[in-house]
Formats: C-alpha cells, sequence, structure tokens
C-alpha cells in the first residue's frame, strides 16, 4: 500500500509504476483497449510520467454501452459477480467482478470508512441498496466487515421501515444519501422521536455532495448535522471507478487512494485543467480484472486540491462534485449546475425534496421548472426570490406536497433520487 502520508514526489513514483503494470494488463487482455492501443501505435515504454496519461483516449459512457462485452478482461468462469450501474444517467452497464475484483473493494471500502473514523465498535446501518445487482450497498457491506463493525442493512426503498430499524437496533453511523436522512430525520421529528436520544454520531453521505466549491458544509450538509447533532462526512464514488474517496475528520475533501486510482480534471478537449481550476473527473481505477478502464469520463465537474491536507496525509483531494457536464444548463445567460438550485433550496426550512424540468427554448437557452415540496408554509415567489438570489436565475416554480416529490424522484430501478429531468432535444 502506497504511504499517504509520503512526499508527493514518492507518491507519484510509485503510482506511476502500478499505473504501468495497469496498461499493461489491459493492452493484453481487455479487446476494448487491446484494439485502441493497436489503433494509435502505444507501448508501454512511452508512458512516462503520469503526465503523459494525457496523450491516452478517454473513455465514455457510450463506448461501455455500445461495447460491453468488449471490456470483460477474464474468462468467464472467473467472474463471481455481475453488477451493473444505476442507469440514472442513461441505459444499465453492466460491470464483471472477479474474485480479487471483491477483495480490491473490500480494501477500498475499509480504507473509505477507517479514513472516517469507523472502528469495529461502531454499529453501522447501510441505507443503501443491496439488490438488483448495485455495486454500492456491497462494497460498503464487505468494508465494514473488514473493520468489524456490526452492520444493520437496512435499504432505502421505504422510509417507515428505516425509521424503524434506527428506532429498533440504533445504529451510531448512518451510510446513505443525505437528502434521504434528512427527510427520515424530519419524519422521525414529526412523529415525536427525539434525534438526539438515537446517539447517532457520524453520516457518511453518497451520492449528493454536502460541501461547497470551497469545502465547507453545504446548506444540505449543515441542515443534516443540525438534525441529526451528528458529523458529516461526504463521499465520492460510481460503480466504474469502483473507488471511493472520502473526507477525512478535517472535512477538506475526499482523499485519493493512491494505489487504488489515477484521477484527473481535464477540460472539454480532456486535456488537463490549470491547478485549483474546476473540470471533468476522469478515472483510471488500478487494480481491477474484470472489468478494467482507462481514463473513463465520469460527466462530473470538480476540483483536484493538490495541498497536503491539515490531517498530515500528502495526497491529492476531491472537491465536491458541482454539477454534471451532460446537466450543465444556460438559462437568460447565465451558466449553472442543478446542484447550485439544491443548494439554494436547503436554505428554506420549509421545502421537502424538489426535482427540475428543464427543456430546450431557443439556442443556447434553456427554460427551468423548479417542482419543490411544501406543505403550504412557502410560496411560489418566495422560493423563485431564494434561488434568484442564490443563482441570478429566477424559474418557473411549482409547489406540490412531499408525497408528490418523492412518488417522482424515488424510482425502485435507480439507486438514487432522481432530481433532474431533462426534456431538451
Amino acid at each position: 500500500m502506497i504511504d499517504p502520508y509520503a512526499d508527493p514526489v514518492v507518491i507519484n513514483a510509485a503510482q506511476l509504476q502500478l499505473l504501468k503494470k495497469h496498461l499493461a494488463y489491459i493492452a493484453s487482455a481487455s479487446p476494448f483497449y487491446r484494439n485502441q492501443f493497436a489503433a494509435i501505435g502505444f507501448a508501454i515504454e512511452d508512458m512516462q510520467t503520469l503526465a503523459d496519461l494525457a496523450r491516452l483516449p478517454l473513455t465514455g459512457k457510450q463506448d461501455l454501452t455500445l461495447h460491453n462485452d468488449d471490456f470483460l478482461a477474464v474468462p468467464s468462469e472467473l467472474v463471481v459477480d455481475i453488477c451493473q450501474t444505476s442507469g440514472t444517467t442513461g441505459e444499465p452497464v453492466a460491470f464483471w467482478q472477479t474474485d480479487n475484483d471483491l477483495q480490491r473493494l473490500t480494501e477500498n471500502e475499509f480504507q473509505a470508512f477507517t479514513l472516517a473514523g469507523i472502528t469495529r465498535q461502531d454499529r453501522v446501518m447501510i441505507g443503501a441498496a443491496l439488490d438488483r445487482a448495485f455495486m454500492a450497498g456491497l462494497a460498503y457491506f464487505l468494508g465494514l466487515r473488514k473493520i468489524g463493525a456490526t452492520v444493520i442493512r437496512s435499504g432505502s426503498g421505504q422510509l417507515m421501515l428505516v425509521a424503524e430499524f434506527v428506532r429498533r437496533y440504533r445504529p451510531n453511523v448512518l451510510v446513505g444519501v443525505p437528502s434521504l436522512f434528512l427527510a427520515l430525520g424530519r419524519m422521525l421529528e414529526k412523529h415525536g422521536d427525539d434525534l438526539l436520544s438515537f446517539g447517532v454520531e457520524k453520516i457518511v453521505c453518497i451520492g449528493e455532495p454536502v460541501r461547497n466549491a470551497d469545502l465547507g458544509l453545504s446548506p444540505l450538509g449543515q441542515a443534516l448535522a443540525a438534525t441529526w447533532g451528528a458529523e458529516v462526512y461526504g463521499t465520492y464514488a460510481s460503480t466504474e471507478m469502483a473507488t471511493s474517496f472520502s473526507d477525512c475528520p478535517a472535512g477538506r475533501g475526499g482523499h485519493v487512494p493512491p494505489d487504488l486510482c489515477v484521477i484527473e480534471v481535464v477540460d472539454e478537449e480532456g486535456q488537463p485543467v490549470a491547478a485549483g481550476e474546476a473540470g471533468e473527473v476522469v478515472a483510471t481505477p488500478l487494480g481491477i480484472e474484470g472489468t478494467p478502464l482507462l481514463r473513463y469520463r465520469t460527466g462530473d465537474i470538480a476540483t483536484l486540491h493538490s495541498e497536503p491536507c491539515s490531517c498530515g496525509r500528502t495526497t491529492p483531494r476531491l472537491g465536491p462534485i458541482l454539477g454534471r457536464r451532460a446537466h450543465m444548463l444556460k438559462c437568460r445567460g447565465t451558466t449553472l449546475f442543478p446542484a447550485a438550485i439544491g443548494s439554494a433550496l436547503m436554505t428554506l426550512s420549509g421545502v421537502q425534496g424538489h426535482y427540475l424540468e428543464v427543456y430546450r427554448e431557443f439556442d443556447l437557452s434553456d427554460r427551468l421548472k423548479v417542482v419543490v415540496g411544501s406543505n403550504g408554509d412557502l410560496s411560489v415567489e418566495q422560493v423563485a426570490e431564494v434561488i434568484a438570489a442564490k443563482t441570478r436565475v429566477k424559474p418557473e416554480v411549482v409547489l406540490v406536497t412531499p408525497e408528490e416529490v418523492q412518488a417522482r424522484t424515488i424510482q425502485p430501478d435507480k439507486r438514487k433520487p432522481v432530481t433532474f429531468f431533462d426534456y431538451r432535444q
């Protein structure tokens, strides 16, 4: 394992050797990359520094969709688990895992949860699905089992059921989507429960950012911490990367595990952005056998922080996801991401869930409708003004019941709430 406290030069050198090993493997074992390397005349000797990665082609979601079978890099009899993406941004894609891949997945989550301070003394509730071939719930379970913590697998499908798990088993750590845990806390309070009596100490958040670009807690993160009286930890992960980036107690962004993944932040042409600038996150997961990837375009926009963390680690840290490249909006001359709308809405205590509908109005101009869940204590004008103050865009606002929002956003075949509906053609 690469020492995360080592000099960055030492870390980069060790990571380069792992990257070369990864490239040699996919050149021989992956039909997709074997063809790509032959087409560009690439040789492993050409990789002299980590910066040389920018010379290699990017892999996109469309590649995985159109050529899914060509990414399988082992004989089928070595596959012990098949998982798939959630399909939040398109058709689900299959990923094949070997026994070694599951061991790597275990180590990945072991490192992430240990970074967040979880030990074998903790009682951890996983509010994420282990069924429907999703990777996340399985990964969390494997990592927590290696730590030795007590695991409570509540899932997230039925809020009342999750509430009963909290009441009965009293977890001191929650792992799941922050907006769902915020809704859970408010529902419990509505039913007369004293949240502080449950003893929840930490909430490890998945699927949604809980920090602002300056790495401070976002309104969602602040509301979650205040509601439960708990420490809030942000994480970032995806099925394609099979890697998690978790906050440490310093809360300064998700630490990149250098022995498991190489992260780049690139512009629209796939070239590295200047230090400290936001761009698209591109991941090269290391040490994967079944479905290895190279320079995978996540579609997520974030900033990579390279200065040492106050915790002492010198590894880079990934800032919160600011938005998705495909979800970028252009409204009345202003560019914004849906996350900015969500952040503005979190400042209103009466908001109970929301989703966005986007329509093409004119070339380079989108029409935005914001549907907000409320029990009647908000006005359309009030919500629109709050959004305008934060984003400089005053959208169409529709108020509905919280139940209507939940019925639209919580979909049984999706791992995370769907809050963005794109009708632009």
